[in-house]
């Protein structure tokens, strides 16, 4: 099929200026790029007065996942109604591909965020990943390899070292990963079993993504003054000593280093911005290529265990409820929520499970006051109905300041970490981020157009070694996101909706326009990715 889209406003990903031209699409890919093609064509769309770019590219992504579903699209529309074409997936260390067929741990890959209900099947290794969901799922895709599925396959979710022979297994694993295709390696130090890692374990992952030029993308073991990841609640604060460890594996190494999603979690966490960001300039003039990602909003999404010290998961429900180890945690915890800034109120929970739709949308605080219970008695209340299982939205984890400070940096990528939930308030990235990025820079507190649309596209693909992807070139895939400035402008964000996207095309098909989308072509528009260095 032949398009041209006329009279166009180029973005071409570079972070140059823009200019006026026309698009010749043929197939999946873009055939030519001129002023004026009179040319005889399928189909002629006129974009006077509109933009193109390039699909955005979410670079933080978990909807590897959600591509096995029977029915991906619903998982998928939101991402697209906000002009996203590709995802990086497999993030935070808990991807889909990582084990073998049959492997007892199969269950436990998800870290108790995700699974595989609803799926076509499972898939172990990145070659049976990208056969089974190539030209199957509505966007592309590429995946990396996760260091807690790999570990789990290996080893099992208990808090204990890896014996010599599953070390083994899980490297080989990853490895394998790798020589197949996977975009890289992630580390999820915060969830199970990643957080049971020591720096040893994490230098010889680290070391397998520099052997094939790769990155590695890291959710740090805390993010926040204070955490449950380090015994001491006094000195050097959390984020930081995490951030020291990923100092240690990667100093000297050439290694290409992506730190997840750069928040600070807790009021007196937000201080630590200034000397993260030195940290990172020390890095990169040692020869780390250090990067790192932001979602434009100021909460997350975590499970409902993510303030729970480790040795307090690992015990049994009849040793969890003595006395002295309940005294022992409160202590900790409402020591913790001192130090850090953050309580019970700044906790909103999201899902616990069904039954208990009363609680959706209040804070553990809240709850507490209705229950007539402490909010710590509320907290594992809420715990243990949902099974350690629940989810919640928390804040704060940035401030507009510094987000605005993170779009004018070089080295930062944008992304949402967000996923279309079953139940319950839905994270609300999946919305409006990108635009809300857009947006920003229309209204002169981000970044410039050019240098926003490149971070949220060449930049992504560079960083990932996308083929043919991420740029408005002559012979790259039509991934396409048209969108109008002055509805950016203007648009009213964190409404549960996008805006100012009016068109998005995936491999040379147009998906959605005007806020519709085309269902039946979606079912085979997007592709695998594999990654070859």
């Amino acid at each position: 099929m032949r398009q041209i889209l006329k009279n166009a406003k180029i973005y071409d990903g570079t972070g140059t200026a823009p200019y006026t031209a026309d698009i010749l699409v043929e197939g999946e890919r873009i055939a030519r790029i001129a002023k004026e093609m009179d040319l005889p064509a399928d189909q002629v769309m006129d974009l006077r007065g509109k933009s193109v770019s390039s699909g955005f590219i979410d670079e933080h992504s978990h909807n590897d996942w959600f591509a096995i579903k029977k029915d991906p699209l619903p998982y998928f529309r939101p991402f697209l109604l906000q002009g996203i074409t590709t995802f990086i997936t497999g993030n935070c260390g808990i991807s889909e591909i990582g084990f073998e067929k049959g492997n007892p741990f199969v269950n436990k890959l998800g870290g108790g965020i995700f699974g595989f209900e609803g799926t076509t099947g499972q898939y172990g290794t990145a070659e049976e990943y990208f056969r089974a969901t190539d030209r199957n799922m509505p966007c592309n895709m590429a995946v990396l390899a996760g260091h807690c599925s790999a570990r789990a396959a290996a080893g099992g979710v208990e808090n204990r070292p890896l014996t010599a022979e599953e070390e083994k297994k899980m490297l080989d694993i990853l490895e394998k990963a790798l020589q197949q295709g996977a975009a890289g390696l992630s580390l999820g130090l915060m969830y199970k079993p990643g957080l049971y890692a020591d720096v040893e374990e994490m230098r010889k992952v680290a070391r397998l993504c520099v052997k094939y030029n790769k990155p590695l993308t890291v959710h740090p073991r805390a993010e926040s003054k204070v955490s449950m990841a380090y015994p001491q609640l006094t000195g050097r604060s959390h984020l930081l000593r995490a951030v020291d460890e990923l100092v240690e594996i990667s100093r000297g190494t050439g290694l290409k280093l992506q730190y997840s999603h750069a928040i600070f979690v807790g009021r007196r966490s937000l201080k630590d911005k200034d000397e993260l960001l030195k940290i990172f300039e020390q890095l990169r003039a040692d020869g780390v290529d250090v990067m790192f990602d932001i979602y434009n909003e100021c909460l997350g999404v975590s499970v409902i265990t993510v303030i729970l010290p480790a040795w307090y998961q690992a015990m049994t429900e009849k040793e969890r409820k003595k006395p002295f180890n309940r005294v022992r945690l409160t202590a900790l915890v409402k020591a913790t929520s001192r130090l850090l800034g953050f309580g019970f109120n700044d906790i909103q929970i999201a899902y616990i499970g069904p039954g208990y739709e009363k609680y959706e949308g209040k804070s553990v605080h809240q709850i507490a006051k209705e229950e007539g219970i402490s909010d710590m008695n509320a907290y594992l209340m809420l715990c243990e109905k949902s099974r350690f299982l629940g989810r919640v939205n928390m804040g704060p984890y940035s401030t507009p300041e510094i987000i605005r400070e993170f779009e004018h940096d070089e080295h930062c990528l944008y992304m949402t970490d967000a996923w279309v939930e079953e139940h319950g308030i839905q994270n609300p990235a999946i919305y409006d981020c990108f635009p809300k990025f857009l947006r920003d820079s229309l209204l002169g507190t981000g970044d410039t157009m050019p240098n926003t649309i490149r971070r949220m596209t060449g930049a992504t693909a560079d960083r990932f070694m996308l083929a043919d992807r991420g740029y408005l070139k002559e012979g790259y895939y039509a991934d396409l996101t048209v969108f109008d400035e002055e509805t950016l402008k203007n648009g009213i964000p964190d409404r549960e909706q996008s805006f100012g996207i009016e068109k998005v095309f995936i491999n040379g098909t147009l998906v959605c326009s005007d806020g519709q989308l085309d269902g039946e072509a979606l079912r085979t528009t997007g592709h695998a990715i594999p990654v070859f260095s």
